[in-house]
C-alpha cells in the first residue's frame, strides 16, 4: 500500500462525533491568548471568539450511501487532521471514525460511497521538489464502512519511474450499468527509463481504469491521451466524452482544447464536429456533464457578455441551445445530483444565491424546506440514495453555518443529522446585507455589510474586506472571518469591486491585475463610503484580505496610504513579477502571462516595490507550502516594509497551504488580528 500521507485506520466508536471531533481540536492546543488566573475578561471573549470562528467547519465533506441509510464525513481532527466517520441510521453501533490522516502532508478532502460497505476518498497535498518547486498531488485510497480492509487506488503505470506522480486520479463514474462494485477511474501513466529517455511502445497521459471496488482488480477501460485533461462518463457508466488540452513546443498550456466524443456502445473517439446557436458557429465551450437520456452534452458558454449553460446535442447535429442563460450576472453552477450525478438544474447569484431546478419535484421540495426552516436559508442539495428516494440536504444563511438534514421521499420527513459547526450552535451573529455604494466614476458597486449584533450601524470600528481572485466575488451566506470581525465589534464591508467574476464580462474587464487601478479605486471607495454614511469611525479603519484581496489591501497603501488605518493581508501577492516568474515552473504559464500582461501596470500595481509610501502599520500572515501565491510574496513584503522602518507583524505557518486549513493556526492568527487591531486602532 503507498501513501505519501500515512493513514491510521481504526474502528473507535463514539456515540457523538462532533462533538467529540471538537473536543480533539480543542485539545490539540492551547490557545495563544488563553486567559490566566486574574486575566481581564476582553481576553477571555478573544480567546472564545478566535476558537468559536477559527476552528474548521465540523463537517468538511459529506455523502450518503446508495441505499440511504448511512452517512459519511470528513470532520477536522487535532490540528491539520481530519477523520472519516460513519454513521449507521438504522443500526446501534453508533458513530464510528474510521480513517484519519495523522500528518500535514495532505489533507483528507473527499469521500464518497462506491457501494454501501465501501468508501472511495481523496487526499489533496503538497510536497517540495528537490529544487524547491511546489507539486501539488491527489492520492485516492478505498476502505470499508467498518474501517478494515484500506488499499491504495492511486496508481501509475510506470517502468523505473523518475518523476513524481501529482496526479493520483480522479472517479469518473461511480456506478457502472451491469458490473456491480464498479468505478471508473483516472490514472495517470508514467514511463520513462532511469536516463530519462523515452521507453519504446509506451505511452504517457491520462487513461481510464474499471475498478472492482470489492476486489482491487481493475482493466483499462481507455488508454492513456498525453493531452487528455478529463473524462466524462454519463448517468449509466459509459464514458463519452474526453477533452484534451493542447500544449505548445515548451509544454506549456495553449488553452485550446478539443472535445472528442463518442456512443455509449462505441470505443472510438471522434472529434466533435462544429457547434451552432442561433445558427451561428460557437466556439469555446466548456464541457461539464453528459446525459445520457436526451445524449446531450452540458457545457459553459459565455453569450451576450453573461455565462449561460447550453445543451449540445450528440447525435452530430452540432445544433445547441441555451438550457439557461441570464442578462444581469453569470450562471455559475449545474447541479447534479445522487450517485448518477444527473443534472437537475443551474444556479447563479444577483443578492443572493438562487437554484433554477429543471425537476420540478425538486423545485417544490426546495420551495418548501425554504419556506419551513427558520432564517430563509439557502438549500443545498449534497447527497442522495440511489434510488432518489432519500436525499442529503444542507440549509444555512448568513447567521447560520449550516444543518444537514436527511429527507424521506416516502414518509415526507426531514430528520435532523449534524451542525456543520459545532461550537457556533445559538453564538448570536451579524446579518449580511447587500448593499450598494458609488465609485469615484458614479459606478454603483454591488457588496455585503454586515454589523455587529444589535449595533446602531453607527461611528464603528471597521473593517472593508475584499475577496480573493480576483476572478471569484463574495456571496450571501455565513462567512466565518466576517462574523469573527462582527463578534469583535467591527463593521464589515464586503465590496464586489470591478474585476470581480460573476457580473459578466464588462464587469470583470480587463481583470484585477491589468486593471488594478480600477479593482482597488473600488476598494478604496467602499472605505470612504464607510466613513461618509457615519458607519465607520473615519480613526479606526481598516482593510484585510486573503490572497488577490490581501494584494488589494497593501496596493491601498500604495495609492491612498492615508485611508487606512491598519493593514492585514493573508497569503497577499506583492509583486506582480514573482507570480509570473513562480508559473514558469508549471504548465499552465502561458494563462498566468497573459493574465498579467506586459506594461507599466506591473511595476505600479507591484506593493512590494513601493513600501515607501506606506503609512499605516500592516500585519502579514503565510503557509509556507501556498502554491496559489508563493511565501516569498509575503517574505520579500516584510523585509521592504522593515528597510523603510515601517511597523510590520510577520507570521509565517511551517507545512500550512494557501487556505491555512489548520484549526490551531486560524485560532492563532484570528487571535494576533485582532489584538494588531486593537492596537492600531485604539478602542
Amino acid at each position: 500500500m503507498f501513501f505519501l500521507v500515512k493513514l491510521r485506520f481504526s474502528r473507535t466508536a463514539h456515540r457523538a462525533a462532533n462533538t467529540l471531533a471538537c473536543a480533539a481540536v480543542l485539545a490539540a492546543f492551547a490557545s495563544p491568548v488563553a486567559a490566566q488566573d486574574g486575566a481581564e475578561t476582553s481576553s477571555d471573549e478573544l480567546t472564545e471568539a478566535a476558537m468559536n470562528f477559527g476552528i474548521r467547519a465540523s463537517v468538511l465533506d459529506i455523502s450518503l450511501s446508495p441505499s440511504g441509510t448511512k452517512v459519511a464525513w470528513i470532520a477536522p481532527g487535532p490540528n491539520h487532521t481530519e477523520v472519516l466517520n460513519i454513521f449507521d441510521l438504522n443500526g446501534d453501533a453508533g458513530i464510528q471514525t474510521v480513517a484519519s490522516n495523522t500528518e500535514i502532508i495532505g489533507d483528507m478532502n473527499q469521500c464518497e460511497w462506491a457501494t454501501d460497505e465501501r468508501l472511495i476518498c481523496e487526499i489533496y497535498g503538497i510536497t517540495r521538489s528537490g529544487d524547491g518547486i511546489l507539486l501539488p498531488f491527489t492520492r485516492m485510497f478505498a476502505i470499508n464502512a467498518d474501517g478494515t480492509d484500506p488499499q491504495s487506488v492511486s496508481r501509475s503505470r510506470t517502468m523505473r519511474q523518475t518523476r513524481f506522480n501529482q496526479n493520483g486520479g480522479d472517479i469518473v463514474a461511480l456506478d457502472v450499468a451491469g458490473a456491480e462494485g464498479s468505478v471508473l477511474i483516472t490514472r495517470n501513466y508514467i514511463e520513462e527509463n532511469t536516463m530519462g529517455t523515452r521507453v519504446a511502445n509506451t505511452k504517457e497521459g491520462i487513461g481510464v481504469d474499471r475498478l472492482n471496488i470489492n476486489t482491487g482488480r481493475r482493466r483499462v477501460e481507455e488508454q492513456p491521451d498525453e493531452n487528455a485533461s478529463y473524462y466524462l462518463a454519463d448517468q449509466n457508466g459509459n464514458l463519452r466524452l474526453k477533452v484534451r488540452a493542447l500544449t505548445d513546443a515548451r509544454g506549456f498550456l495553449t488553452g485550446e482544447r478539443v472535445v472528442m466524443v463518442r456512443g455509449p456502445d462505441e470505443n472510438r473517439w471522434e472529434r466533435l464536429g462544429e457547434v451552432t446557436l442561433d445558427g451561428e458557429p460557437i466556439g469555446g465551450f466548456r464541457p461539464v456533464a453528459v446525459d445520457a437520456g436526451s445524449n446531450v452534452v452540458y457545457g459553459f458558454l459565455n453569450r451576450d457578455g453573461y455565462r449561460a449553460v447550453i445543451e449540445v446535442p450528440l447525435d452530430g447535429s452540432g445544433a445547441a441551445r441555451i438550457a439557461a442563460g441570464r442578462g444581469d450576472v453569470d450562471v455559475d453552477g449545474l447541479i447534479r445530483i445522487g450517485r448518477q450525478r444527473r443534472v437537475v438544474g443551474v444556479s447563479y447569484a444577483t443578492e443572493k444565491r438562487s437554484v433554477d431546478y429543471f425537476d420540478e419535484d425538486l423545485a417544490e421540495l426546495a420551495r418548501s424546506l425554504g419556506e419551513a426552516l427558520p432564517n430563509q436559508p439557502l438549500i443545498n442539495i449534497a447527497g442522495a440514495s440511489s434510488d432518489e428516494s432519500k436525499i442529503l440536504i444542507i440549509a444555512s444563511s448568513d447567521t447560520d453555518p449550516g444543518t444537514v438534514y436527511l429527507y424521506d421521499k416516502g414518509t415526507r420527513s426531514l430528520e435532523v443529522l449534524l451542525s456543520m459547526r459545532d461550537r457556533l450552535i445559538e453564538v448570536p451573529m451579524g446579518a449580511m446585507r447587500p448593499v450598494t455604494y458609488p465609485a469615484a466614476d458614479g459606478t454603483q458597486i454591488p457588496a455585503y455589510l454586515t454589523l455587529p449584533p444589535g449595533s446602531d450601524g453607527q461611528g464603528l470600528r471597521a473593517i472593508v474586506l475584499p475577496h480573493g481572485g480576483p476572478a471569484a466575488r463574495d456571496y450571501w451566506g455565513f462567512d466565518w472571518l466576517v462574523q469573527f470581525f462582527t463578534a469583535r465589534g467591527y463593521a464589515v464591508l464586503q465590496p464586489n469591486y470591478r474585476g470581480s467574476s460573476g457580473y459578466g464580462e464588462a464587469w470583470f474587464g480587463r481583470n484585477g491585475y491589468q486593471a488594478w487601478d480600477v479593482a482597488v479605486g473600488d476598494v478604496n471607495d467602499a472605505g470612504r463610503w464607510l466613513v461618509s454614511e457615519g458607519i465607520a469611525n473615519p480613526d479606526q479603519l481598516a482593510i484585510v484580505g486573503w490572497s488577490y484581496g490581501g494584494y488589494a489591501a497593501l496596493q491601498s497603501q500604495v495609492v491612498e496610504p492615508d485611508l487606512y488605518n491598519a493593514v492585514v493581508a493573508i497569503a497577499p501577492v506583492t509583486d506582480l513579477e514573482f507570480l509570473r516568474t513562480d508559473a514558469r515552473a508549471y504548465t499552465n504559464f502561458r494563462f498566468r502571462d497573459q493574465q498579467l500582461g506586459r506594461g507599466p501596470h506591473i511595476a505600479a500595481g507591484s506593493p512590494r516595490r513601493h513600501a515607501a509610501n506606506f503609512r499605516a502599520p500592516v500585519a502579514l500572515f503565510h503557509g509556507t507550502l501556498d502554491a496559489n501565491v508563493d511565501v516569498r510574496h509575503s517574505q520579500g513584503m516584510a523585509d521592504a516594509l522593515r528597510d523603510e522602518n515601517m511597523p510590520v507583524t510577520y507570521v509565517e505557518f511551517e507545512d500550512l497551504q494557501h487556505n491555512l486549513g489548520d484549526s490551531k493556526a486560524r485560532v492563532e492568527m484570528l487571535s494576533a488580528i485582532d489584538e494588531f487591531l486593537e492596537a492600531a486602532l485604539g478602542e
